[in-house]
C-alpha cells in the first residue's frame, strides 16, 4: 500500500476541510504527533484499512479517493459537504436575517473583503470551481456580519459586497448541478443588491436569479424577471458607462438563453419564444457595440464576443447542432481566446452538444478536450458535461473514441 500517497492525500483533505492536525486527532481518537506520521507516510509500511477508512469518514469522503491517485478528477471537484457547508451558510440565522450576534468577532475591514470578494470571483472565472466550496460560507459570513456592524455608506458599500457573494453563490451551485441552491442565492442577491440601490448591482443579481430559475426549469419566469429588470433599470444603467452597459447586455443574454429553452419545450408560447431570440440576441449585441471591446465590467465577461458565443448556445438550446457549428466557426480565435477561462471552457462544452446534435461526435470529443484543457473543473466536475461524457460513450465516437475513453477516466465515470 502507498504509504506516502495516502499521507499525502490525508494532508489534502484535511486542509480542505479546514481541519487542523489538532481536530483531526481528536475525531481519530489519536495524538497530534500521530496524525503527523500519519500524514508522513510514516505510521507504519502497511497501516490498516481500519485506519484508512475511520480517517475517510472522520474527513466525509469516499475511501476511494485515499486509496488512489487515479480519482484525480474527482478530488479536484466540489463534493457534498461542500456544499452542505455552503447551504448550511445560506440557513444560518444571522445570515437570513442579516444580523451580528452580540460578542460575536469583528469582521474583516472593507478593504479585505472588497479583496476577498474579487479574489473569489477571480477563482471563478478561471475555472477553479473546487475554491468556492470553501470560500462561500465564510464569504457570506463576513459580508453579513459587517454589513450589520457598518452604517451609512459604508453599510450600502457592504451590502453591494453582499449580494456580489450571493450572485457568486448562484453562479457555482449552477455549476455544482444544485438548481435549489442557485434558486435561494438568487433571490437572496436580489433583495441585498434592491436594499444597497445600487443600479448595477441590481441588475448584476438579477440576471443571476434569471439564469437559477431557468435552469430550476423556470426559464419563461427567467425571461420574464431578466426583461422585466431590463425595462425598470435601463434609464440608470445606460448613465453608468461601461459597468452598467455590460450588465444590461447580460440581462438580455440571460433573457436570450431562458428564451431557447422555452421555444424548444411543448409550451403553447415554443414558437413565440424561439422567434424572439434573434431580436434579443440584438439587442445584446446593441449593448456590446456600444462597449466597443470584450471587457469583463462587473465580472461579466461582457463584449461582442461573449454575444457570439451565447448565440452558439442559444443555437444549441434550440437543438439546432449544424447552425450552432457554424455560429462557432465565425467566431475570431483571438478574440474567442481572450475570453475567460470559465467562458471558453462553457464555450466549447456548449459547441460539442451543438457537434452531438449535429452527429459530428469526434469533433465533439474534440471540443470537450479543448474545454478542459480551458478549466478542467467544467468538464470533469460539472453535472451536465459528464452526462454529456457519458452519453458520447453510449453513442460512440468513431475514431476519437480511444480519447474518449481517457476523458471518461478523467472524469472518474464507471467503466
Amino acid at each position: 500500500m502507498d504509504t506516502q500517497g495516502i499521507g499525502r492525500r490525508i494532508a489534502y483533505w484535511r486542509s480542505r476541510r479546514r481541519m487542523t492536525q489538532e481536530h483531526f486527532a481528536a475525531l481519530m481518537g489519536q495524538s497530534v504527533r500521530w496524525v503527523e506520521d500519519l500524514e508522513g507516510g510514516r505510521r507504519q509500511r502497511d497501516p490498516r484499512l481500519s485506519v484508512i477508512e475511520r480517517a475517510a469518514d472522520a474527513l466525509g469522503i469516499d475511501l476511494t479517493l485515499l486509496l488512489s491517485d487515479n480519482v484525480t478528477g474527482r478530488a479536484g471537484c466540489v463534493d457534498a459537504t461542500e456544499i452542505t457547508g455552503i447551504r448550511r451558510a445560506l440557513q444560518r440565522h444571522d445570515i437570513i436575517t442579516g444580523t451580528c450576534a452580540p460578542g460575536a468577532v469583528d469582521p474583516p475591514p472593507l478593504t479585505v473583503l472588497r479583496s476577498a470578494v474579487r479574489y473569489a470571483h477571480t477563482a471563478f472565472q478561471a475555472g477553479h470551481f473546487a475554491s468556492l466550496g470553501r470560500l462561500v460560507p465564510e464569504l457570506l459570513a463576513d459580508t453579513t456580519r459587517a454589513a450589520a456592524r457598518h452604517h451609512g455608506d459604508d453599510q450600502l458599500a457592504v451590502v453591494a459586497l453582499l449580494a456580489q457573494t450571493l450572485t457568486l453563490t448562484e453562479a457555482s451551485a449552477i455549476k455544482f448541478g444544485d438548481t435549489d441552491l442557485a434558486l435561494i442565492a438568487g433571490h437572496r442577491a436580489v433583495a441585498a443588491a434592491e436594499r444597497c440601490g445600487d443600479p448595477v448591482i441590481r441588475a448584476a443579481a438579477a440576471r443571476h436569479l434569471a439564469d437559477a430559475m431557468t435552469h430550476h426549469g423556470q426559464p419563461a419566469a427567467g425571461a420574464a424577471f431578466a426583461l422585466a429588470a431590463a425595462d425598470r433599470l435601463a434609464p440608470d444603467l445606460t448613465g453608468r458607462g461601461p459597468d452598467g452597459w455590460s450588465v444590461l447586455g447580460m440581462l438580455y443574454l440571460k433573457a436570450t438563453m431562458a428564451q431557447a429553452q422555452v421555444g424548444r419545450s411543448d409550451d403553447r408560447q415554443a414558437a413565440a419564444a424561439a422567434a424572439a431570440v434573434p431580436a434579443l440576441l440584438h439587442e445584446a449585441d446593441e449593448h456590446a457595440t456600444r462597449l466597443g471591446i470584450d471587457a469583463n465590467r462587473m465580472f461579466t465577461a461582457f463584449g461582442p464576443t461573449n454575444v457570439a458565443v451565447h448565440r452558439v448556445a442559444a443555437h444549441v438550446a434550440l437543438a439546432d447542432g449544424m447552425a450552432a457549428v457554424t455560429a462557432a466557426a465565425a467566431i475570431p480565435v483571438p478574440a474567442r481566446d481572450a475570453l475567460t477561462r470559465e467562458r471558453r471552457a462553457h464555450h466549447f462544452a456548449d459547441l460539442a452538444l451543438g457537434c452531438v446534435q449535429a452527429g459530428r461526435r469526434e469533433d465533439a470529443v474534440d471540443a470537450l478536450l479543448d474545454a478542459e484543457e480551458q478549466a478542467p473543473e467544467e468538464v470533469r466536475c460539472r453535472p451536465r458535461t459528464r452526462r454529456l461524457v457519458d452519453d458520447l460513450r453510449l453513442l460512440g465516437a468513431g475514431s476519437a473514441q480511444g480519447r474518449l475513453r481517457a476523458l471518461a477516466d478523467r472524469c472518474g465515470l464507471p467503466r
